[in-house]
């Protein structure tokens, strides 16, 4: 497991009276569980309570935080899981935010939770989005941040947002890639039968999710197969004869397992052949692209480009365990 970039491993999600429980039990599940798997080196967590007395929850449900709201200056991340618009933001919790950030603290928040840094001015001049029923919103009250609606959450930096509700899975599986590389993030992503992958603007970012059991005992193989030959073609007639089924008949048990086309599984597994050996070893990106089934660089930059939004050696450079 990769030592943690950030040296300070503790994780505070904020309680507060009225806060969204789902959002708040995704920085719970994600990073306050016990994973001995994990090792000693893996996150500590705390609750943190906004106020004195019981946090009342959307689901009607009361939460008491066993930590003031003064443990935020200790915190190495902290957490905001969504703040509705009209709740006013306590002038204490800006200033501790304002503190957290100037001591290099990070800041996640999760759905509607960007409307405090907003307020807090965090957000002035920076790359950042939110639930997408609150985009007019912030456009009109919040003119100075740069809102992107069409993603599932941003990272810059000392500052992460998402999008709605369960982009926040997304972005703490990100925030474990980044800090313990995507062995660690795919095993809590396997704890947490997470959907399955999904894409959008920021998928270079989006750790993918666990697979599905296969469809039937003969595809079980099949796709180890393809697997195992990426930088072979595959084509449908001679897939369908491996699997000992109609070319017809092939094609709807793939859909059914799998969820998408073979020539679209395979260019997603490609993909993220290519992306574990960008992230892992030091190969150069020719041999990543003829060993993918790539075949060229320029067709690996392509698909890079089309559907990760960036380009391997962008990537190997963002997120390379040597570069980190």
């Amino acid at each position: 497991m990769p030592n943690l970039p950030h040296p300070n491993r503790l994780v505070c999600a904020l309680a507060y009276d009225g806060m969204p429980l789902f959002e708040f039990s995704i920085a719970v599940e994600l990073f306050g569980l016990d994973r001995p798997e994990m090792g000693p080196d893996w996150y500590t967590f705390q609750a943190v309570q906004l106020a004195e007395g019981p946090c009342r929850t959307t689901a009607g449900l009361s939460v008491t935080a066993a930590a003031p709201l003064s443990l935020l200056e200790d915190a190495g991340t902290i957490i905001i899981p969504g703040w509705h618009p009209s709740k006013p933001i306590p002038q204490d919790l800006i200033d501790i935010l304002h503190r957290a950030y100037d001591r290099g603290a990070r800041i996640v928040t999760i759905c509607s939770g960007a409307f405090v840094l907003a307020a807090a001015g965090l957000l002035k001049g920076r790359r950042a989005t939110t639930h997408w029923k609150y985009v007019d919103y912030v456009t009109q009250h919040y003119p100075e941040v740069e809102l992107v609606p069409d993603v599932l959450y941003i990272d810059e930096g000392q500052i992460l947002t998402s999008a709605g509700s369960a982009a926040g899975i997304d972005l703490c599986l990100h925030l474990i890639r980044r800090d313990y590389g995507p062995e660690a993030a795919n095993k809590v992503a396997r704890r947490l039968v997470v959907p399955p992958h999904r894409d959008g603007g920021q998928a270079q970012y989006i750790e993918r999710a666990v697979p599905t059991d296969y469809e039937s005992k003969r595809l079980g193989p099949l796709l180890d197969f393809m697997r195992e030959n990426l930088n072979k073609e595959h084509r449908i007639p001679d897939l369908a004869r491996r699997a000992g089924m109609s070319e017809r008949t092939f094609l709807r048990r793939f859909s059914e397992a799998t969820g998408t086309t073979p020539a679209k599984w395979l260019l997603s597994v490609r993909l993220n052949e290519a992306r574990d050996h960008l992230e892992a070893s030091d190969i150069s990106i020719e041999l990543i692209a003829e060993c993918t089934g790539f075949g060229t660089t320029t067709n690996l930059r392509h698909h890079f480009r089309e559907h990760l939004n960036t380009t391997p050696t962008a990537y190997r450079q963002t997120f390379s365990r040597a570069a980190q």
